[in-house]
């Protein structure tokens, strides 16, 4: 059977829903679409989950799709492109997060050792205390001191603003001191 019967055979069946169809297609086309997203990503790990994602997309679009020319490889290549670059926006992102993250840090120059010690009832007590906080200050917290959000992209995370995300990490910090001091002098 010549390629173009067979992917409008196997569009069209997938598109009414036939599973096997699709995975048909899928098979023909992985590959090509995989080295695509591998081109524009540079990365096996991101160009295996967009090369899914534009299957994933394929497949919930597919449903009164018509393929015009002789090979779906044109169409899911766009999907696959569209995919690409939402990943890239993202990966930029986060890594414009992780820098002003570490830029906002109050990181000191040197750490001995001693400070670098935490035994384990200090972290039982920090876990105690960090459960004891509202919701919005765990929210903040975890996503300002544990994921390395900066303040602004936490506060677009949660919908508040630079400050409120601010003094209640702020607070939170002075919190947590309080409580490894006291449990520092007991």
């Amino acid at each position: 059977m010549p390629v173009q019967t067979s992917d409008h055979s196997w569009t069209a069946r997938a598109a009414a829903g036939d599973e096997n169809a699709f995975r048909e297609l899928y098979r023909a086309y992985v590959r090509p679409v995989y080295w695509i997203a591998r081109g524009i990503l540079s990365s096996a790990p991101d160009a295996e989950d967009v090369t899914q994602e534009t299957f994933v997309t394929a497949w919930r679009k597919l449903p009164g799709f018509e393929l015009q020319g002789d090979s779906l490889l044109p169409w899911l290549a766009t999907i696959c492109r569209f995919q690409a670059a939402n990943r890239l926006r993202r990966l930029r992102r986060d890594e414009a997060h992780t820098a002003e993250a570490m830029h906002d840090a109050d990181m000191p120059a040197t750490i001995s050792v001693e400070d670098q010690v935490i035994t384990t009832a200090l972290a039982e007590r920090i876990a105690r205390e960090v459960g004891t906080l509202g919701e919005l200050d765990r929210e903040i917290f975890r996503l300002c001191a544990a994921e390395g959000y900066a303040y602004q992209a936490a506060a677009d995370e949660l919908g508040v603003s630079h400050a409120v995300v601010r003094n209640r990490l702020s607070r939170v910090r002075t919190q947590l001191r309080g409580a490894v001091k006291e449990a520092s002098d007991a």
